[in-house]
Parts: structure tokens; C-alpha cells; sequence
């Protein structure tokens, strides 16, 4: 491109020379997001990942899962902090395949932005990077696009395809589940990354409230909540399913925890969750009285303080939680499954009641 033609970008709004800053910037992070079956670095056409490690596989069935971030890419705007928002993508990306069994291999990433800023943009990527690292997978490369007109010059998204492998005998599923199953609930780190359109039309635009609002029952302030990384699950869940016998998982994620649940519950069985048997973290409640929100409402947006749950068999329940808690995820056995009418769609229900609510 001459240089007539790069001054003509740049007064349309495209800056060449600041993408080319960004790559240079994130190339730190992403080096140290690579695993051996990695080829080359980044700056090709594509990413490159040496497939012939899936020969010592019977039969491998590829997984793949797309995802972005949502309405949280706001707040990290708004606090001008940019560098934990790559792992609410890793984490809703990579957390999707492991339910089904499948170690996540390589992720791609893309960020549309009204105006590249290098810095900002190296510091989204190495959130990815670190969270790639976390979830045990490859950043093979991504894509930068700058939208003059169409984005705001401080506005971007972030979104992401990731790719993975599960043994074709290995595969988890709603055919695996049986009557007795324990469902073993894994803690969330708060909001994680969905829900946030109610959250910000309750505290920020009904409520009022500042991101810099220090919350007593936060213990900090309201942005520093929301900003809390999505918690990434996938090694853990991986150790689980090599670990025990466990049949199903449930990322629990937009629909919150009934919903996702039962999208693995097959015909005929029902999973009866007690919510008694944890106490969701003060967001959830804050969230729910400062705006009158009824808990229906709450548990069919928000997580409600479970990030994944699995369907293990019962004589596994404590060597479960035990491999879990050597991740450092907290679990406990939140529910059964049991018996519902023959040939009805499989069911959720949520019975008791958080403890102070």
C-alpha cells in the first residue's frame, strides 16, 4: 500500500500503523499461549495446529463452540480496564466443550473496535492469553477489525471460535444419564459473563448507582464486581471426567441454571436441584432486592452462584468434589436425579430456598 493510499485510511479512520503497533504488542501474550501441536506464529492467513496428534484416537470427534462476552464489554469500557475480559470469552468458549468431554485445542479470537489503540488492545489480548493458558489451549491467532462510523472510537467487541477433541467412546451426554445420578454443583465466581443487560439496567440505569459505588456487601466496588472474571472450569472438568464416573455437564450460562440443566436431562428423568444447599454470592442479592426482581426472574437470567454442574453417579459424589476441589473449584452435591413420567421431556426443579433469602 503507498503511502498516498495509507494517508487516505487514516483520514477515513483506519490506521494502519496502529494495527501493526497492536500485533506487535500482543505478540508477548500470545507466545505464551501455545501448546507443541502449534505451527508457526502469528501474522499468516490463518492459524496452524498439527492435527496428527488425533491419530492415537479410535475414533476423535472434533467439537467446535462460538461465543462473545455480551453487554459486559460496557463496564470494562467504562472503568477503562481491558485486560480480564478475555477470560469471560475463554471461559464461555472453552466451558461449552468441555461438557461434552472435549479437551479444548486452539482458540481463535476477534475484536471489532471504533478506533485501534494499541495498548488497549494488547491488553484484551492478553486476558485471552492468560485465560487460554488456564483452559490448557492454544491462541493460534484472531483478527482486529477497525470500524470507523460503525463503533465509537473507545467502543469494541469481543468474540471467539474455539475447537476441540473427545474420543468418540468418551463423549458425554443426556443418553449417559441415569436415575440416581448426584448433580455435583461447581461455584461461580459471581456474575460470569451473562445476565448483564438486567444487571446494569437495575444498579446503574434504575438505581443509579456509580461503578466507583463502594458496596458494604460486596466488600468493594460495584465495578470491581462486575468486572470479576468469568471462573474458567475446563482442566477441572477434564480431571473429572477421566476421574470419575461422570455422565453429563451443564455450562450454566444465558437461561441460568433450570435451563442449561435441562438440556442434558433426557426423556423421563427429573433433577431436583435444593437450594438450600449453598448461598449464591452477594451480587445475586443485591441484584435481586435493589430491583425488586422476582427470584424466577433472577434464575432465569443470572447463574445464581453455579458456573457448571455435573450428573456423576452417586458412589462418586465425594471422590468428585475431592478432584474438583484439587482444581480449586468448590462443589458440593446440590440434587438427584430421579424417576419422572415415562416418555415426558426430562425436567428441572429448583425446591427449598437459599439460606438468608
Amino acid at each position: 500500500m503507498s503511502e498516498s493510499q495509507q494517508n487516505a485510511y487514516a483520514q477515513a479512520g483506519v490506521s494502519i500503523e496502529a494495527g501493526d503497533r497492536a500485533v506487535e504488542l500482543m505478540k508477548t501474550w500470545i507466545d505464551k499461549a501455545r501448546r507443541p501441536e502449534m505451527v508457526g506464529s502469528i501474522g499468516g492467513f490463518a492459524g496452524l495446529f498439527d492435527a496428527s496428534a488425533l491419530k492415537s484416537y479410535d475414533r476423535p470427534l472434533l467439537a467446535s463452540s462460538a461465543d462473545g462476552v455480551g453487554t459486559k464489554v460496557a463496564i470494562a469500557q467504562a472503568m477503562d480496564k481491558h485486560d480480564t475480559i478475555g477470560h469471560d470469552l475463554v471461559g464461555m468458549l472453552v466451558d461449552d466443550l468441555v461438557v461434552c468431554g472435549a479437551e479444548p485445542l486452539f482458540l481463535t479470537d476477534y475484536i471489532a473496535t471504533g478506533k485501534v489503540v494499541p495498548e488497549r488492545i494488547a491488553a484484551i489480548v492478553k486476558g485471552i492469553a492468560e485465560a487460554c493458558v488456564l483452559a490448557g489451549c492454544a491462541l493460534v491467532g484472531g483478527e482486529t477489525a477497525e470500524h470507523p462510523g460503525l463503533l465509537e472510537p473507545d467502543e469494541y467487541d469481543v468474540a471467539g471460535s474455539t475447537t476441540g477433541v473427545v474420543e468418540a467412546a468418551d463423549l458425554l451426554g443426556a443418553d449417559r444419564v441415569r436415575a440416581g445420578d448426584v448433580v455435583i454443583a461447581m461455584e461461580a465466581s459471581g456474575l460470569h459473563s451473562n445476565g448483564y443487560s438486567l444487571v446494569r439496567h437495575v444498579l446503574l440505569n434504575t438505581a443509579g448507582w456509580s461503578l466507583d459505588r463502594e458496596v458494604a456487601e460486596l466488600g468493594r466496588t460495584l465495578g470491581e464486581e462486575l468486572l470479576e472474571p468469568t471462573r474458567i472450569y475446563a482442566l477441572a472438568c477434564l480431571a473429572l471426567a477421566r476421574e470419575t464416573e461422570t455422565h453429563a455437564m451443564s455450562h450454566i450460562t444465558g437461561g441460568g441454571l433450570a435451563a442449561n440443566l435441562a438440556r442434558v436431562m433426557p426423556a423421563g428423568l427429573t433433577a431436583r436441584l435444593d437450594r438450600s444447599t449453598w448461598t449464591p454470592q452477594p451480587i445475586f442479592d443485591v441484584v435481586r432486592q435493589v430491583g425488586s426482581v422476582a427470584q424466577a426472574d433472577l434464575e432465569m437470567t443470572l447463574n445464581c452462584g453455579v458456573g457448571m454442574v455435573s450428573l456423576t453417579a452417586p458412589d462418586e459424589a465425594d471422590r468428585a468434589v475431592e478432584v474438583l476441589a484439587g482444581h480449586g473449584i468448590r462443589a458440593w452435591v446440590a440434587g438427584a436425579v430421579a424417576a419422572g413420567e415415562a416418555g415426558a421431556p426430562g425436567r428441572v426443579e429448583l425446591v427449598g430456598q437459599h439460606p438468608g433469602w
